[in-house]
Parts: C-alpha cells; sequence; structure tokens
C-alpha cells in the first residue's frame, strides 16, 4: 500500500479543488494510505467544506507548522511581499515529506523538494492548477515532476514542445474541479437579477494584469447605468497582499482596493478573495465574462458565453499561444465605451462560438467518466510501475 501525501502549502484556497477530488477518488478505493497536509486553518475548513464526509473520514489530516528555531521571525519579517512561510515549510518538514511515496501538488514551489533538499526517493506529481496559456504554465520546471496531470491536449502537447516532458511523464486526465465545483453558482442580490451580469476577473500580475491600469474605469462604468449588474471578483492573489510580486513575469506593484462607493452599489457586487472567487460560482452565474490572462476563462467558457479582453499593456498578441484564449471575443485597448462594447461582445457572440468550443475541446479531454476518477486511475498506475520489483 503506497502512502500519497495532496499537499495544501497555499496562501488562499483557489487551488484546492484542483487536487482535493483526486484525493477523495483515491481514498474511496481504499488501496492506498492518503493523508491531507494543510498549512492554515483556512485550507482546512475549505476542505472540510468541500469534501465529502463520508470520504474524508477515509483520510489522514494533518497540519504542518514551521518548527526550525529561527523560521516563524524569517517568514513574519518577509510574509508581506513574498510567501515565506510557504517556501519554509519544506524546509521544516523534509522528514514528513520523505515519508511518502508520492506527494501530490497543484503548485511548483514544491520542486524544491527534489531541487534542494534532494528528496529524489519521494515522486511529485503535478495536477496543474487551471488551464490557461499563460507561458509560466509551460516552462521548463514542469519537466522536474515525475508525473503531470493535464486537463486536454493544449495542454499536452505545450508541455512536450516548450517544457521538454516525454510522453512517460504525461496523463491526460481531464478537469477534477469539473467534478467539485461544475454545480456552483453564486446567490445574488441584485436588484435586478434578471438583467445580464458581467463578471470581471482580473489577473494579479502588474505585468499582465489589467486591473492596475483600466480596473478604477472598469468598475467605474458600472456605476449609475441600469443595463448590466457587475460582479467583480478578481484572482485571490491580487488583494492578498498591500504590494505583488511576481516572478515569472518580474514585476512589483502597489495594489489599491476598490472604493467603498463601489461596494454600496446595489447593481455591483464586490469579491476580493473569499472561496467563491475559485469555486466557480461566479463562472457558473455570469452571462458576459472581462478579463485578462486569467485561466478562470477557460471555466466560464465550458459554457460557451461573450467575453471580452483588456490588452492593458499592448500586447501583440495575435498567434501568440500564450494569448491563445483572446480569440473567444473581441480585445479592447481601453475600457473607454465600455457599455457600448459589451452590448457589440453580447451582439456578435454568435461569431465567437465556433471558436470557443473548439478552445474547450483542446483544453479540456472530458469523457462520461469523472475527471478524478481518471487522475486516480493515473496515479495508482505511475506507483504501480514505479514500485520496486520482487
Amino acid at each position: 500500500m503506497s502512502r500519497i501525501c495532496f499537499l495544501f502549502n497555499h496562501d488562499q484556497t483557489h487551488q484546492l479543488a484542483h487536487s482535493l477530488p483526486i484525493a477523495m477518488a483515491l481514498a474511496a478505493r481504499a488501496e492506498h494510505r492518503i493523508v491531507l497536509a494543510y498549512t492554515k486553518p483556512a485550507i482546512r475548513a475549505e476542505i472540510e467544506r468541500q469534501a465529502d464526509p463520508a470520504l474524508l473520514a477515509k483520510v489522514e489530516l494533518v497540519h504542518l507548522t514551521l518548527k526550525r528555531s529561527g523560521s516563524q521571525a524569517l517568514a513574519n519579517l518577509l510574509e508581506r511581499l513574498v510567501p515565506a512561510n510557504k517556501l519554509l515549510i519544506y524546509r521544516d518538514n523534509l522528514d514528513f515529506f520523505a515519508s511518502f511515496d508520492a506527494v501530490v501538488v497543484s503548485e511548483k514551489t514544491s520542486l524544491l523538494l527534489k531541487t534542494l533538499y534532494g528528496l529524489e526517493n519521494v515522486k511529485l506529481v503535478h495536477t496543474r492548477h487551471g488551464a490557461g496559456d499563460r507561458a509560466i504554465g509551460f516552462n521548463k520546471e514542469s519537466a522536474g515532476f515525475d508525473l503531470v496531470l493535464v486537463a486536454g491536449p493544449k495542454i499536452r502537447d505545450r508541455l512536450i514542445a516548450e517544457a521538454g516532458l516525454t510522453t512517460e511523464q504525461i496523463a491526460l486526465v481531464g478537469y477534477p474541479k469539473f467534478d467539485l465545483c461544475a454545480g456552483n453558482r453564486f446567490v445574488d442580490a441584485f436588484p435586478a437579477p434578471d438583467r445580464p451580469t458581467v463578471l470581471y476577473n482580473p489577473h494579479p500580475s502588474p505585468a499582465l494584469s489589467s486591473w492596475f491600469k483600466h480596473g478604477a474605469a472598469v468598475l467605474e462604468a458600472f456605476r449609475n447605468q441600469d443595463r448590466y449588474n457587475l460582479i467583480f471578483a478578481p484572482h485571490v492573489m491580487l488583494f492578498e497582499r498591500k504590494w505583488v510580486v511576481t516572478v515569472d513575469p518580474p514585476s512589483l506593484a502597489r495594489v489599491v482596493p476598490p472604493s467603498p462607493k463601489l461596494r454600496a452599489e446595489p447593481r455591483i457586487h464586490v469579491d476580493t478573495g473569499s472561496a467563491a472567487s475559485s469555486d466557480m460560482s461566479y463562472t457558473n452565474r455570469a452571462d458576459i465574462y472581462i478579463g485578462d490572462v486569467s485561466s478562470q476563462v477557460y471555466e466560464f467558457m465550458h459554457t460557451p458565453r461573450p467575453c471580452l479582453f483588456l490588452n492593458a499593456h499592448g500586447v501583440d498578441w495575435q498567434g501568440d499561444p500564450n494569448y491563445l484564449h483572446w480569440r473567444a471575443g473581441p480585445v479592447l485597448e481601453s475600457a473607454d465605451g465600455l457599455l457600448d462594447a459589451i452590448d457589440a461582445a453580447v451582439a456578435s457572440h454568435p461569431e465567437y462560438a465556433a471558436t470557443q468550443q473548439a478552445l474547450i475541446d483542446a483544453t479540456f479531454s472530458l469523457s462520461e467518466r469523472a475527471s478524478a476518477e481518471r487522475a486516480a486511475d493515473a496515479i495508482g498506475a505511475f506507483l504501480e510501475r514505479k514500485a520496486p520489483l520482487g
């Protein structure tokens, strides 16, 4: 019986839905010992909210903390700018990680277990998080994982071509998040709920996001109008800290939160970081999507609907695979005349419907079998192949 750790070492809960369904699928089989390791009480609470209690009772929940002398002081010093706590967790819990046959993760910082700390005997399985097009999702680090679970052929093909993965490192499993979240839907309190509802979902990276240049204008456009409701639900990391720091691409910016006046607008719902921001409650509820490079656009397009994109950085995006999703709707250079642009996008949506469907087919390899079950199959088969002979 293999020991498998599902690690939830995140600042927020947005990555949880990409791996939790797989853990529950494995737990139901009783073929492996499953441990869910978390680093924040909020993550445990979200695990308990989303998981089937009967299946959750079959796994072990472990709270990982900083243990070495000086770790907490160092984390407190640096945490305002960088996720120091997340990085130090690996160093302080090496014995714990070394006790597993496989560690399943949704992000890449866990590669430190191999590259820095030399835990070569522990197999790292990457579930990825989201199914977007950004180059960071296909960088050379991806090849450091022993097994990568991918949503569809688009991702598989780019990982092979750009990150250098072999076909043996990749399993095409679909999108386990749909198993967990496809039925979620925001219950709004808009005074006119039948009006079309727009979701504005900017990315946090200052080098890629529309928020820093156009965000205030986007929100202002929805004040004092009676054509649309607005859900403002950016990536949960946009307002996690006072400053946003990203490494790839390098960028730094101070984050100014939306005006309190906007929160008082009955036609505008503002959510800067709750679980609903990442559990598909908003992408399922909205009628129209406005964004930039967030992978949530693919979750929205799972049911094709009108999309608009803000090119805040003057990107020459045509033919660039990192902006493939911008083929799904009009691309705006500014927020000027935004409401009219939304009207036009709704009217022109039939012209984009076939393109959206093609993007979805390339992004999500779905079947009648649940994606989490397919992912559990892939992990089980991988560990069986890697088991020592005799």
